[in-house]
């Protein structure tokens, strides 16, 4: 059996990975206060360290892996991970490290397991390709296996990043290369609000995205699982009317109802924008363009409670002190 070299039992340590046996538990905590993506995460003279020792080790040098039936010596570093439960291939996209990350998915191969790692706030290094708009990045790893259907800590999904910071470049990247099947399933997926990529896309106001979106076959009509609100629910909330006038173009149903009944044109009473209005009413069947009549309710209320009060008296026969009540 080959022993580790010291070299790179003092990178581990050095690195701040933790040394873990194969029959210690392998998953962290979260931290609690760690609600960032991680970039950033290390301090420059951390990363310059971990550069300077990946250059002398290279990954476990050829020189050190003779035999093959040494694996876990070959490929330990793979398995060792910051408090945060990045590896060495997350760090090194958070820092844009293209060198090392080319060496790290070569040396990696076509391991799948490696290449979608989660950390502790269930990122991969495909996920942070995206959150740091390296469409590059992102291709490398798509390229080699890295599957764009992982969910993070909050349900979404890279393009569901993509579209959230608006990277048309990220969008694409992640579009082309999936094959029909994949992008169908992607667009339909939702995070945990309920959100598909065309509802965040509407939500940030991207109109690129959207747009490209729906030509990809987003269901422009899909419908949030909370209230039932589509994106052009979601335009006329926000007060987005070009929002509104690319999705009407595009085909949106202006008679889809909320799971409340609300058609869009009856979310623009009370709004400040006018041309929204204006844009849906035609549009819009009569019965889905005004709001329940509240006077008449109140008039049938009233009407009801008069009708109470003109009733005998439910009870007669009560005594108090003595005295029969009138």
């Amino acid at each position: 059996m080959f022993p580790i070299p010291q070299h790179v039992l003092d990178y581990s340590n050095r690195a701040g990975f933790e040394d873990r046996g194969p029959k210690k538990d392998h998953l962290l905590n979260v931290a609690d206060d760690r609600l960032d993506s991680g970039v950033d995460s290390m301090k420059e003279e951390d990363y310059e360290r971990m550069v300077r020792d990946i250059s002398e080790i290279r990954l476990m040098d050829t020189s050190v892996i003779v035999h093959d039936e040494q694996p876990s010596v070959a490929d330990f570093w793979k398995y060792e991970t910051t408090e945060d439960g990045d590896t060495l291939l997350h760090l090194a996209v958070i820092q844009g490290a293209n060198d090392i990350i080319s060496q790290v998915i070569n040396r990696a191969g076509k391991d799948s397991t490696f290449l979608n790692r989660q950390n502790n706030l269930k990122q991969t290094a495909l996920h942070l390709a995206v959150i740091t708009e390296q469409a590059d990045v992102a291709s490398k790893l798509l390229a080699v296996g890295c599957d764009p259907a992982a969910q993070d800590f909050r349900g979404n999904t890279a393009l569901h990043i993509a579209c959230e910071r608006g990277s048309l470049a990220c969008v694409s990247v992640l579009t082309q290369h999936c094959n029909q099947q994949h992008i169908r399933s992607m667009l339909h997926t939702t995070n945990y609000d309920g959100h598909t990529c065309l509802h965040v896309a509407s939500v940030y106001g991207f109109l690129h995205i959207v747009e490209q979106l729906i030509s990809l076959g987003a269901d422009i009509n899909a419908q949030e699982p909370c209230n039932g609100r589509t994106a052009l629910h979601l335009a006329v909330d926000l007060q987005n009317a070009e929002l509104v006038y690319l999705l009407v173009g595009l085909g949106a149903d202006v008679n889809r109802v909320t799971y409340q009944g609300y058609s869009p044109f009856q979310l623009t009473w009370g709004r400040t924008d006018s041309r929204i209005q204006e844009t849906l009413r035609p549009l819009t069947s009569s019965n889905l363009q005004m709001l329940p009549d509240s006077d008449d309710e109140d008039d049938e209320r009233t009407d009801s409670e008069s009708e109470l009060c003109d009733e005998e008296p439910l009870y007669d026969d009560c005594i108090i002190g003595g005295w029969r009540l009138q």
